[in-house]
């Protein structure tokens, strides 16, 4: 009678709490004292609504499909885009 084994499984664990501690400290770090994450997230947003304005017929029916499937937030700009 043939032998069959089983395999071996094995539980790999990693608690990374604290190497992601010292990533976070190491980027506020490299970001420096005089940054402003604030003031960063809303040259983020005007810098979308730029991109997103002024769209053609096409490229706006291509936008809201887009959007409407969910791969693009509906508050980048599109049409309501002030130019």
């Amino acid at each position: 009678m043939a032998h069959e084994s089983t395999p071996e499984y094995h539980i790999f664990e990693m608690d990374l709490t604290a190497d992601e501690a010292r990533r976070r400290a190491e980027f506020f770090a490299a970001m420096g004292p005089t940054w402003d994450p604030v003031a960063a997230m809303q040259g983020e947003d005007e810098a979308y609504r730029m991109l997103y304005s002024g769209l053609d017929d096409h490229q706006q029916q291509i936008y809201d499909r887009l959007v409407a499937a969910g791969v693009l937030p509906p508050d980048l700009g599109g049409a309501c885009a002030s130019d």
